[in-house]
Order: C-alpha cells, then sequence, then structure tokens
C-alpha cells in the first residue's frame, strides 16, 4: 500500500480550530492508504467528525479487526459517537457496522431508503435506531445528508455547513461525485470548499476527470481530497489541477475546519 507522510499531526487546512473547540476535526479513520504509523490500510472508507452538535461515524470500513485496530492506535474513545451515517450499501462501507454496534447500541443509523429491508433489521436487531433517509435531511445543526442519490449504486453524502463554504464528504460517489457535489450546492445554497473522500473514478480518462474539477471549480470547490476507490492515476491527476490545496488523506489523516 502507498503511504502518506508517517505521522499523527492534525493539519489545519483552514484557519486553525481554536482552543475553545469551535471547529470541525475529521479523523479518517479506515482508507486504503496510511497517513500515521502504526495505523493499517485496507480497502474501504470510514471517518469521524467531531466538533459538530453531533459526533458522528460515516461509514465503517470492510474489516472490523482493521477498524478496532486503527480506532486503537488513534486513541479513538468510542463512547463519544452519538451517530452513524453509512453512505452506500457495499461491505467496504458497512463492513464493521455490526461489530460497532456490539459495542455501543442505541445510536442512531442513517442510511438510504433503497437499502433492502434485511439491512433495517439488522441494524434494528442490534438495539440502534433506524433512519431511513430519501430526501436531504439534517442529522444536526449545519450537518446535512444528500439523501438517497440513483446511480449504479444508491448513495448519500454529509454535508458540513462552514463558514468556509461546505465541506462534503462521500463513501464512493458511485452517482458520480460531480452530481453530488452539485447537490449540496443547491440544498443549502452555497459554494463548497472542500469535498474529499471515494470519488469511483478508476475507469475515467484525463479529460473526463478534467470535466469533473471544472464543474467542482464552478461550484465553488477550492480545496479535494479524492481517496479510497478513486484510482491511482485519477488521484495523481486531481494532484496537479490543485497543487497546494489537494489534501492528502489515508488513515490517521486528521482534518481541521472552522465553523
Amino acid at each position: 500500500m502507498k503511504k502518506w507522510i508517517p505521522c499523527l499531526i492534525a493539519i489545519a487546512l483552514f484557519t486553525a480550530v481554536s482552543e475553545a473547540g469551535d471547529g470541525i476535526s475529521v479523523t479518517i479513520l479506515y482508507d486504503n492508504y496510511v497517513h500515521a504509523s502504526e495505523t493499517k490500510a485496507d480497502w474501504g472508507f470510514a471517518c469521524l467528525i467531531e466538533g459538530t452538535e453531533k459526533t458522528i461515524l460515516f461509514d465503517t470500513g470492510t474489516r472490523p479487526d482493521i477498524l478496532w485496530h486503527n480506532l486503537r492506535i488513534l486513541d479513538i474513545d468510542i463512547d463519544k459517537v452519538e451517530a452513524i451515517v453509512i453512505s452506500h450499501n457495499h461491505g467496504d462501507h458497512t463492513g464493521g457496522l455490526s461489530s460497532f454496534l456490539e459495542k455501543k447500541s442505541g445510536l442512531p443509523v442513517y442510511f438510504p431508503g433503497s437499502f433492502p429491508e434485511s439491512f433495517a433489521q439488522g441494524v434494528q436487531g442490534a438495539g440502534a435506531q433506524v433512519h431511513r433517509v430519501s430526501d436531504p435531511v439534517a442529522v444536526c445543526e449545519n450537518v446535512w445528508l444528500t439523501g438517497d442519490m440513483p446511480g449504479p449504486v444508491h448513495e448519500q453524502g454529509i454535508i458540513l455547513n462552514t463558514s468556509r463554504g461546505l465541506v462534503v464528504i462521500t463513501g464512493c460517489a458511485h452517482p458520480g461525485i460531480a452530481d453530488m457535489v452539485e447537490r449540496a450546492r443547491r440544498i443549502l445554497n452555497k459554494d463548497v470548499y472542500l469535498v474529499f473522500g471515494g470519488f469511483h473514478l478508476m475507469e475515467k480518462s484525463k479529460p473526463e476527470v478534467e470535466g469533473i474539477i471544472e464543474r467542482f471549480k464552478k461550484a465553488g470547490v477550492k480545496k479535494c481530497g479524492a481517496t479510497h476507490c478513486t484510482g491511482e492515476q485519477q488521484i495523481d491527476w486531481f494532484k496537479q489541477a490543485y497543487g497546494e490545496d489537494f489534501v492528502p488523506m489515508g488513515v490517521g489523516r486528521v482534518i481541521k475546519i472552522d465553523w
């Protein structure tokens, strides 16, 4: 696996979060790449969003043992988690869910309404609260979901409403990463400042990726963190286009964002 700089240092992408705790931090818990030493990379994605009204786990990766290893290495207290959002019904995003709910029950779990009934029954059976999402909805103050978006695989993204603009986080962006960014912009009528997560562009050509980047710029996207299922070559194209505004991901990366 490719490794980014192996250190556990939060990067202030915007204005540094103050000691008063009035900012957001997003910690990458599961990814194809490693950022912090001793963490493990694997095909999948998960991150923890803190500093919002509720602490939110977004996706749960593939293998529970790797998820728990990374949580331990990163010293994450799971008792702080107050809600779980699942982007789409693929094992590299849902694989750690059952194990997590075994250790912390009673949480609200938000997932697209197109998921099969068996998934909802599993969530309910684990003692969690079922929240099927069809239309855009607020999870808590300044945190929204795009709603269930159709595509080769139905999916939802998460939107953080910050003073810099919107931050959009995606699992795999099966409905189309540019479409998800534009949907977020329409929901809150505000430009998207940062987008990161899996973009699922492995089979896209350079002209196609350049077209996506152009749509990003029209939506106001200033910073980009393509990872997971985006594709190695495609990630490099985003790096070239965004330069210093490209945000490397990887397990253990902490992204700090001003409200």
